[in-house]
Parts: structure tokens; sequence; C-alpha cells
């Protein structure tokens, strides 16, 4: 007989033993939701008292006096904002729900002598406190900014519901009060004033409690915010630095995006022998890795093992970007993720990279066409260019940016010039004018990074407004041309993001499903550079190395999704920065203990290597 059990003996064995314990953390944060919403209803909408849910409502924390319905108000949002947090197993979240219920439990027995009220709030408590070993996550890093930012979202959001608070009284208010007077009356609330608009009977004071209520929970929120001990965001560290410099110069010829690894706003855990690292950073709860590990292959899983303790210790979302087909097999072999190829990187051979032949004609034409029109290329290590020019370069490629924040994140280095990278590659396009621009004779910029001792990989590309169409194709194969000179053998352009579907949703004989797959992809390429990628990269003619996203299940790819767009910087949700600011991170202006922390990084990698 055989020893497996039924799949229906096994699902009510699951329901006699009740839920998981790593489920209890998802159930208590929706119990939260359900209870704030209830709660916030009960404070601010009157006729919620006669409906269905008013039974329900009768025995969670809240009443509907004066007093308690500013306690139900604020109790409600509070819980709102917790629910996330115990979703994520944080344990200030814990510690903030084991001091709220308590409290709630008192209101009901104080306010309404509710005892169905008081067991409902310790039954929700109880397993808070029967599984607080399951709410173990530590913070996520933060700074002071969050303070202000909590300071405008929960202005904007008290200043929206108590515009509700004031209009669910329409029978008791007197006059017609115009919007300008009833906006008026919720900023004198909130900072516990009484305003311009009168009710009748206890109305005023129900309406002025909750108020009062809304304006002490954001100065409360954000003085804490603002109070407690300043976390900044991961960055990488002269040390870090240095170990993963070591790495690359034995290894950094595996993967052409490992370069990109030395961005500073990246983290890295390193495997417990030292000999390689993932690097990554937290966005929006997702801990975003890019390219494969940096390191000896047999070392990967120790890093790995690493990036996901970080992940659980932290409760956020383990994620890869880009990550070639052999770093995807051993993420999923040694994490039990999934992967889902992403799209593709075009890398050209410089050996058999030629402009002659029938397809190359568009590219050899506009290349002929943008030389006669007077202008001049020239390919260069960042180490042989001078101080006064990398300057220029500098700002050159801060004006023409075009937007104010810096884009990339798997496939950009983030700055230009720093001294530790005197092996990119610049190459810049020039033409001497009657009438020279604020940068010179200055029209474009191609940087690369080095792709170990024989390759280089595309990081940056900036072209003046004003100057010719074809700057970057000009640029390209001026390096291109010049790569055996400078000892490199292969070059990594940009990655296209589902290349395979465009390129087989365009051949005859393609099915309705991958036409209309293809259809989306250009339909989004209006604002994102899907399309016009591929097409570019498919002028070199290059070979296609594919790339892969890593995740956890399918229902975190929305959410991936999001993370990796503001890492891009094709999304910003942050608060933008003082103009005075922009232009002065460590990642675009070198200064001078970067230079000295440069010096000591060559010393000790050639020692090391």
């Amino acid at each position: 007989m055989s020893g497996r059990v039924p799949a229906r003996a096994q699902g009510l064995r699951r329901v006699l033993r009740g839920p998981r314990p790593e489920a209890v953390p998802l159930l208590v944060g929706r119990a939260c939701v359900l209870v704030g919403l209830l709660d916030v209803a009960a404070g601010v909408f009157p006729r919620f008292r006669h409906s269905r849910m008013h039974a329900l409502a009768e025995v969670l924390p809240g009443s509907f006096g004066p007093f308690a319905a500013a306690l139900s108000l604020s109790a409600g949002v509070l819980l709102l904002l917790l629910a996330h947090g115990l979703k994520r197993r944080k344990r200030r979240a814990w510690r903030a729900a084991v001091a709220l219920l308590p409290l709630g439990a008192l209101a009901q027995l104080t306010y309404r002598h509710s005892y169905p009220g008081v067991l409902v709030s310790l039954l929700l408590l109880l397993p808070l406190l029967r599984h607080r070993d399951q709410f173990a996550a530590l913070p996520d890093p933060r700074s002071r900014w969050k303070a202000l930012a909590n300071f405008v979202l929960m202005g904007a959001g008290s200043l929206l519901l108590g515009l509700v608070v004031v209009d669910a009284h329409p029978r008791r208010m007197v006059g017609d009060p115009s919007l300008a007077d009833r906006l008026a009356h919720v900023l004198y609330g909130l900072f516990g004033f009484e305003g311009p608009v009168d009710y009748r009977g206890n109305t005023s004071w129900t309406v002025a409690f909750s108020l009062g209520a809304l304006g002490l929970l954001t100065a409360l929120t954000t003085a804490y915010l603002a109070l407690r001990p300043e976390h900044p965001a991961a960055r990488l560290t002269e040390d870090d630095e240095i170990r993963l410099r070591a790495l690359l110069a034995r290894h950094g010829g595996r993967d052409s995006l490992g370069h990109f690894a030395l961005r500073r706003d990246k983290a890295v855990v390193f495997s417990p022998s030292g000999k390689a690292a993932v690097t990554y950073r937290v966005v929006s709860g997702v801990m975003l890795a890019s390219g494969d590990p940096v390191g000896d292959v047999e070392a990967w899983p120790g890093a790995i093992e690493r990036f996901m303790d970080e992940a659980r210790a932290h409760s956020w979302t383990p994620a890869v970007m880009g990550c070639s087909e052999t770093g995807a097999e051993v993420w999923t072999r040694e994490t039990g993720l999934d992967a889902l190829e992403l799209g593709d990187e075009a890398v050209v051979d410089v050996a058999d990279f030629s402009l002659a032949g029938r397809a190359m004609r568009n590219v050899r034409q506009m290349v002929k066409r943008i030389e006669r029109a007077g202008y001049q290329t020239r390919v260069r290590r960042v180490a042989d260019l001078g101080a006064a020019e990398l300057d220029r370069l500098r700002r050159a490629a801060d004006d023409w940016r075009g937007t104010d924040t810096e884009r990339g994140f798997s496939m950009a280095l983030g700055r230009i010039g720093d001294p530790g990278d005197g092996d990119c590659l610049v190459a810049t396009a020039h033409k001497a004018d009657e009438a020279p621009g604020a940068h010179g004779d200055l029209k474009a910029i191609l940087h690369f990074v080095p792709w170990g001792t024989d390759g280089a990989s595309l990081d940056l590309m900036r072209r003046d407004r004003a100057a010719d169409p074809g700057m970057n194709e000009l640029l390209i194969v001026a390096a291109l041309q010049a790569a055996p000179g400078l000892g490199v053998e292969r070059v990594s352009l940009n990655f296209a993001m589902f290349r395979s579907a465009l390129a087989r949703g365009e051949k005859i004989g393609a099915g309705p499903v991958l036409r209309a797959w293809r259809g989306l992809l250009v339909f989004l390429s209006r604002w994102f550079q899907i399309e016009s990628l591929y097409k570019f990269n498919a002028k070199f003619q290059p070979r296609w190395e594919p790339r892969f996203v890593v995740y956890r299940n399918s229902a975190d790819l929305p959410r991936l999704g999001l993370a990796a767009m503001q890492a891009e910087g094709f999304l910003t949700l942050a608060l933008p920065r003082p103009r005075f600011l922009r232009h002065r991170t460590p990642a675009s202006r070198p200064c001078a203990h970067r230079v000295r922390a440069a010096e000591t990084r060559e010393r000790e990698t050639a020692q090391a290597v």
C-alpha cells in the first residue's frame, strides 16, 4: 500500500492544525486592514451606526461619542498604517500593534462598557503574542527625509479625510457654508481650533475631536520619524569597493555587467569565503540585485545564500534583474526562485565587425554623411584625459541628460572620470564650429566600462540636441574601429528588452498571440525605449545573449516591475531634491577622499592580483 496521504486528508489535517505559522503575519495584516476600515467608517460616517455593519462595529475598538469617535478614527488610521508592516513581519509594527490593541480594549471598557469589544481586541492580540517569533524582520534603511514625506502625505490625507468628516453631517450643519469655509474649518480643526462651520447639538464636538485626532496623529508620526535614529540608505563602502575590484580583476571577464557592481548606491554581501559577492539595492521593499554574482562561480552559492538570509531578515522581496543564463541557473537551483527571459544583450565581436556589405549599408551611409559634415571622433582611456577635459565631459553629460534623475541601475555606472575608473573608455565627437557651444566643439559622448581585460560594456550615451542625427552610430563605429588598438576584443551594447518577441512577432507566419504581444510592446515603446533600442542594436549585427529576471512568484512581478522602474530612473516616487544638491552626489562628483581612496584601491588591488 502506498504511503502517500490523499490530498483531501492532507487538507483536513491542515484545517485541524490551523494556519501555518508563516501565514499568521498575512492573516493578522488583513485583519488589521478590516478593523481599521471599520474604525474609520465608525468615526466618520454617522449613518454607519444604522447599517448592517453596525452589529460588527459595536464589538470593535472605537465608539461613536465625541471622544470615542476621535479615538476610533485615529485607531483606524494607525491600524491601516501598521497592516503593511505586519504583513512583512516587521518587528516595530508588531510592537505598535501590541501596544495599540490593549488601548482599544481599554476604550471599549471605559467609553462603552462593551465586554465583547474587549474580547475582540484581546482575540486580535492573542495571535500576535503567540506567534511573536514570526515578527522578527528588521527595519528598512531610512533617513529623516521620510519625516517630510510623512508630513506631506499624512497632511494631505488628513485634509481630505477631514473634509469627509465635515461633510458627513449635512442635516446638522448650520446654513450652507462654502467650500472655502469647510476647508478653513478642517485646517483650524487639525490644529485644535474652532472653525467657521457650526453644527446643531453635540455634532460640533464630534467633528472637533475627530479633526483634532487627525492633526495629532500627523504631528506624532512626523515627530517620531524626525527624531528616531537615522539609518541612511545602503552605500558601497571604500573597503567593499576594494574587495569588489579585486574580484573583478580575477573574474571580471565572465559578465559584461560586472563593473556596474561598483555603483556606490548599492550595498553588497560577500560569500563566507570572500570569493564572490552580490550587490543590490532595496527599492520599495524589493531587494533588487543586478547581473550575475561577482567572483568565482564556485563561491556563488555562498554569496546567494547570504543574499537570501539578508532578504529574510528584513522581509524584503528578493529579485535579480538582467542575470545571464548561467546566473539564472545558479539562482534558481540554490534558492528555488523562478526565472523569466527578460530580453537580450547585444554583443559585437570586434574581429567580425565591418562596415562592408548590404546589411551595414544604412550605418555606413550615415557615418560617411556625418564625417563629411565635419565631425571628428576620439576614443581614449579615461586615465589618458586631463582634469580639465574630464570636468568638461561631466558637465556636458549632466547638461545633455534631459532629466533631473540619473537613469540606469543594472547597466549604468552613474559616474564619469572617477580616479578609480581609469580603464574606462570615452568616445567623443567634435565639430569645429565658427560659434562654439557651451561645451566648445564637444557634440556627443559615449562611455564604456571594462569587461574583464579584453572587453568593454556600453555605459552612457549623451549628445548635444542641436547636433546632427546619428551621433551615437558614429561613436559606436569609432569605438569598434579603435578597439583593436586598445586591446578590446568584444563590446557589449545596449540591452534590448523582449527582443525575441519583437523579432519573431514581425516575421511571416507569426501567430495571433505573438502578434498581439508585439503590438503591445510597440505601443509601450511610445513611453519606454523597447522597440527603438532593439532596432538600434540590430544595426550593428551583434550576437544576442539572453538575460533573465529571477523572482519568487508570479504575484511579485508587478511589484518587481515597479521597483525596477524606480531603480532605473523611469519612475520617481521620492520628493524632489533641492537644485543645489542635484549634481553633488558622490556618484557624479569625485572629491578629495575619493581620490585618496582610489589610489589606495589601485595599490591593494595590484597586490591582491
